[in-house]
């Protein structure tokens, strides 16, 4: 079931099985998806990483991620652009520049509680309704129900993640951090000139990233490099020389360097032996 409104909003909801999963593998440009496991079991990779997912678990992707899937029961799956959600006043924490997509620095997972369970299935239930109708007031209450949605899954995400132990403007500072990095990592590689754009120091972000426990300003902005250098060599035929200037490296020489710190091998090596193996870069979530 999907939406489409005058303007080029578009959302989707299906539920999935092995035999139309295959869904999961396509591009979203320019949109958000939510993964929700109803079935025992899900594997699948994302830029080369394996994700398993265990029953009644959600994963919230952006588009710059690749999937592949590996292994599918069951699911129930959303995917919308950002026209349809996205505008610009909707800065909030379960907005398109939310904790969820953008203020996490690992791949959001979070597990639906027996306690929620019925919430959120009856929540579903009533979005796959609301799909089937047909007035002029159906763009809004979509709207509304995948906002519902949204805050639901933030609130269980602050509630199980460390992200809850900050204070929100904390919170707000990590979000707008790790949206900046998304919209800049191409050209802007060091941690000042972020702290800049956010009037913040450097040492306030290491501080708040510290608190989370998990990695540093520094290695997040390094991460998301390599997530895109990764695709673009397993993806696609471009010449290290393009690559290296697509991702604001100063010659090829430089970013082969950085790649080999990362990653352990030369880009080249990584291109021809079609290595997913990545011990130290994308986060990769093993769930129950």
């Amino acid at each position: 079931m999907h939406f489409t409104g005058t303007t080029d909003e578009y959302i989707e909801l299906r539920e999935l099985n092995a035999t139309n999963a295959s869904v999961l593998n396509e591009p979203f440009e320019n949109g958000l998806r939510i993964i929700w496991n109803s079935g025992d079991h899900m594997e699948f990779r994302i830029d080369g990483s394996l994700i398993t997912l265990g029953r009644d678990q959600l994963i919230f992707l952006t588009e710059h991620y690749q999937v592949e899937v590996v292994h599918v029961e069951a699911c129930r799956f959303v995917r919308f652009n950002r026209p349809f959600f996205c505008v610009v006043d909707r800065d909030s924490e379960v907005g398109c520049k939310g904790i969820l997509f953008f203020g996490a620095h690992e791949l959001p997972v979070l597990s639906i509680a027996q306690a929620e369970q019925e919430k959120f299935d009856i929540l579903w239930r009533m979005f796959s309704l609301e799909m089937q109708s047909s007035d002029g007031l159906q763009m809004e209450m979509l709207q509304m129900m995948l906002r519902r949605l949204l805050i639901l899954c933030t609130r269980l995400y602050k509630e199980q993640g460390k992200l809850g132990s900050l204070q929100f403007d904390g919170v707000n500072i990590v979000r707008d951090f790790n949206f900046l990095v998304e919209t800049h990592f191409r050209s802007i590689h060091n941690v000042a000139a972020y702290a800049e754009l956010l009037h913040r120091s450097p040492k306030t972000l290491a501080n708040l990233f510290a608190q989370l426990g998990k990695r540093t300003p520094l290695k997040v902005i390094q991460d998301r490099i390599m997530v895109e250098a990764r695709r673009l060599i397993r993806y696609s035929d471009r010449p290290m020389k393009e690559i290296a200037d697509k991702l604001g490296f100063e010659d090829v020489q430089t970013f082969s360097r950085f790649f080999k710190t990362q990653e352990g091998i030369a880009p080249t090596e990584f291109r021809a032996s079609g290595s997913l193996a990545n011990p130290s870069g994308s986060p990769v979530y093993q769930g129950p």
